[in-house]
């Protein structure tokens, strides 16, 4: 029993990562209300309406200073039992209105008890992409035994698919074995074959239907993020998408970013395994989610393709990560492979469904800088271009027909709305467009679900479901570019007074001071702000992302690029201006800026459904030149110079020309030029 006389128990609910103490036998649920956290209930808290479910977690959590026990939570009690008998509790899932806390603990809200569910961004990209699918269908009629042909039934399918123009060299799975004979019966020797050729030219029967199918097989292209997990159901005779979904990464209760989950994988036993499994439930989820949205059977899906990081590759893989959080990051295969996905337990497929996973690059370079090259192809530009792939783990390209460098930057989880005093992931309800008038200092801004501006007339209407409840990745780009536009924070990142910058809404927080952006009203929301922590959390991650970019650039001998490519959600959704206002790009003329939405995706369905892709990349990424940047000694000297807004050093003279930005200096010690030379000396 927990000790009465010891503090009010500590709680933690991830993803977004809000804790705080409450009294002992608060319910979750009220916990989770009194913290801001995003936990659905319509029942009142009745236990009715089963919304509340959460997931409890047991162990020693480093990353969060937490070991969480069994009895954590109250045991269940009469209303949990009751739901549970009449419609079914998930093992490990507990009623937020009915357990109680009694000792720390940490607490998962799984996506579909999320009031606010995440807007998945990474869409699929509609361009045209040649077919050529690793599984074709193939109609034979096989010849019936008789006494006279003693050969089995498994050879005669096999000859007659070869004179179909689809020999078969692999032998059949027992369960595929099982089933041939009262198959080929029922179908009155008349089949269609699904026939899988990999890039070896190793074939394999994957299915059996009677008679002639002239139905599509499926396959889904998934770009396994730190944070998020895209998945696109695809037609593999057309290449069209039938069906996109997404969910939040489980693995971000272990550690938002991947060196936090290395560490997690090192510190806890079974640690590793506990990421896996979580990550495969979740693909498998999404393929049974996808199925159902489109009204198909799960055995019509004979393949996936995933595209991720080296740290996410071998945690999905079912391989400890451990020598990737420690130099020389020694991955256990670069390699492309093709394994078939019951051999990873996930279900949700066809039973002899096939995986192919793209090559990797380098240790901190994986399969999604792959999948990026792949959609994008860098090596056949004219002029020097630069792809950026924004994300907790930014992937960098920088190249031309002479050659294509290639980099990994930790970033963090920043951009996603993590580590923001009022971040949220992208939701309905979330701030993603933010514009501050730089005369009277005022702001409007965009929710998503909506299209009007804050001062639009009926906003606040537009608004009433969802409210004004936090600011995601986006809009904390925007709304930190726009400060600086307006001259509320200087070079150097800092806010200032009500006094120096003219608003009321600059509102002293400590020793620093904090940005007004929204002040609840009329919703009855929370007020929102941009604080000086949320502006060092930024400039973190984009001097991170900037330094990467200029490693490459000195690889390459060059202090300029001739375009920029935006690819992932932020490519699609943050302005070219606001990203150069922060420095988070080099200077390029803003019409030689472009967004390609979620290239990684992308290249996961050309991998898909074309074999030829899979051999083009499989050999280009040998061609690729890697630069690790965690080995690179110029790389420290970049960041820091990189903090400053847009940069300290590197000048941005096309930026000058949309742009002007004022020139004040909110450090006490001096102004911000002075500042950024005693850093340097």
């Amino acid at each position: 029993m927990p000790d009465a006389s010891s503090p009010d128990p500590l709680v933690i609910f991830t993803p977004s990562g809000k804790r705080g103490r409450v009294a002992r036998g608060t319910t979750v649920l009220a916990a989770a209300r009194a913290l801001g956290v995003d936990l659905d209930s319509v029942c009142g808290g009745r236990g009715i309406c089963s919304k509340c479910q959460v997931a409890p977690q047991v162990g020693q959590f480093a990353k969060h200073g937490i070991t969480a026990t069994e009895g954590a939570l109250s045991p269940w009690n009469a209303v949990e039992a009751r739901y549970a008998e009449k419609r079914g509790l998930a093992p490990g899932r507990r009623l937020g209105c009915q357990a109680c806390i009694e000792a720390d603990t940490l607490i998962d809200v799984p996506p579909e008890s999320q009031l606010h569910r995440q807007v998945i961004r990474k869409s699929a990209d509609a361009r045209p992409i040649a077919m050529d699918p690793a599984t074709r269908l193939a109609y034979v009629e096989v010849q019936e035994p008789d006494m006279d042909d003693p050969s089995g039934d498994w050879q005669r399918l096999t000859a007659a698919l070869a004179t179909a123009g689809h020999p078969v060299t692999e032998a059949p799975t027992l369960a595929g074995l099982a089933s041939l004979q009262p198959a080929l019966r029922k179908a009155g020797w008349a089949v269609t074959a699904a026939v899988h050729t990999d890039g070896a030219g190793r074939s394999r029967v994957i299915d059996l239907w009677p008679g002639l199918r002239t139905e599509a097989l499926k396959g889904i292209a998934f770009d396994l993020g730190s944070t998020t997990i895209a998945a696109h159901l695809t037609d593999l005779s057309d290449g069209h998408v039938i069906a996109s979904a997404g969910v939040m990464n489980p693995q971000i209760r272990f550690g938002e970013d991947l060196m936090s989950r290395v560490s997690y994988s090192m510190m806890t036993p079974g640690g590793a395994a506990e990421m896996t499994a979580a990550v495969r439930a979740a693909i498998g989820d999404l393929a049974r989610s996808l199925a159902a949205e489109a009204g198909i059977d799960a055995r019509e899906i004979v393949e996936a393709v995933v595209v991720c990081n080296p740290v996410m590759h071998h945690l999905f893989l079912g391989i400890d990560p451990v020598e990737l959080g420690q130099a020389p990051f020694a991955l256990a295969s670069d390699a492309a492979l093709d394994l078939g996905l019951a051999e990873l337990g996930i279900a949700g497929f066809n039973p002899a469904a096939r995986l192919y996973t793209l090559p990797l690059i380098a240790g901190h370079v994986g399969a999604d800088a792959a999948a990026v090259a792949l959609s994008e192809s860098p090596e056949t530009s004219d002029d020097l271009v630069l792809i950026v792939d924004v994300g907790t783990n930014a992937e960098i390209l920088l190249g031309d027909r002479q050659g294509v460098l290639a980099c990994s930057s930790p970033t963090g989880p920043a951009f996603e709305g993590a580590q923001i005093s009022s971040g949220q992931r992208a939701a309905p309800g979330a701030i993603e467009r933010v514009e501050i008038d730089p005369v009277t200092k005022e702001p409007r801004f965009r929710v998503i679900g909506s299209d009007l501006w804050s001062d639009d007339p009926g906003f606040a209407a537009a608004v009433k479901a969802t409210g004004v409840t936090g600011i995601c990745g986006s809009g904390i780009i925007e709304a930190l570019a726009e400060m600086r536009i307006a001259g509320l924070m200087d070079a150097s990142g800092l806010i200032g007074s009500a006094e120096q910058t003219g608003t009321e809404r600059s509102e002293p927080q400590g020793r620093t001071h904090s940005y007004l952006l929204h002040d609840g009203t009329p919703e009855g929301g929370p007020r929102i702000t941009v604080t000086q922590g949320d502006v060092r959390a930024i400039q973190l991650a984009k001097s991170a992302l900037y330094a990467g970019a200029r490693l490459l650039m000195d690889a390459r001998g060059v202090d300029h690029v001739d375009r920029v490519v935006l690819a992932g959600a932020f490519g699609a959704h943050i302005s070219p201006k606001h990203a150069m206002v922060l420095g988070m790009i080099p200077d390029v003329p803003l019409a030689r800026v472009a967004s390609t939405g979620n290239a990684a995706g992308t290249g996961a369905r050309i991998a898909l459904v074309n074999r030829g892709a899979r051999a083009r990349i499989e050999a280009g990424v040998r061609r690729i030149e890697k630069i690790e940047t965690a080995t690179q000694p110029r790389f420290q000297e970049h960041f820091v110079n990189a903090s400053a807004l847009p940069h300290a050093t590197d000048a941005f003279p096309n930026l000058a020309t949309e742009v002007t930005l004022p020139q004040v200096s909110y450090n006490p010690a001096g102004s911000a030029e002075g500042g950024r030379r005693r850093r340097r000396g």
